[in-house]
């Protein structure tokens, strides 16, 4: 009886020995590999992009570009995303109820970029303005994306 105790004491040691050594590689080999997957998964931040607006724009007005839109009061100017932060279709601006409105699903944002109302979530990035000096020969505004 005593031989049979311990015939099964030094099997379960072996099977113990045996998957420890079998989990021990598997660690081994997943932290070999892990750099390798971070290096996979790398994406370069976005660098920031300026656009040149080459218009003066007076106190009240607006400048509608492709990506964003330019206002200036007599705060100084800012510029918003046109960009719907709901799926991202272009958003209209319409004058006579100072409101930019997306087509697609009828998200409503305030001339700062504020979600009013629709299914957008998230209110509209705004992007920093620069005014260009007109004692040199550029006039107009600078907005880094």
């Amino acid at each position: 009886m005593d031989d049979e105790v311990r015939k099964d004491e030094s099997l379960t040691r072996r099977i113990f020995l045996a998957g420890s050594w079998s989990w021990l590689r598997w660690s081994a080999g997943i932290l070999l590999l892990y750099p390798v997957f971070r290096f996979l998964g790398y994406r370069a931040p976005k660098q920031p992009r300026s656009v040149k607006v080459h218009k003066i724009v007076p106190d009240g007005g607006f400048v509608l570009e492709h990506d964003f839109i330019l206002f200036v009061d007599k705060n100084g100017p800012w510029a918003v995303s046109r960009k719907c932060t709901h799926l991202g279709c272009r958003l209209n601006y319409h004058e006579k109820e100072e409101v930019l409105l997306c087509p697609c699903h009828h998200s409503r944002f305030s001339k700062d970029g504020t979600r009013l109302s629709g299914p957008a979530q998230k209110n509209l990035p705004r992007f920093p303005v620069v005014a260009l000096r007109e004692d040199k020969d550029e006039k107009g505004y600078l907005v880094t994306l």
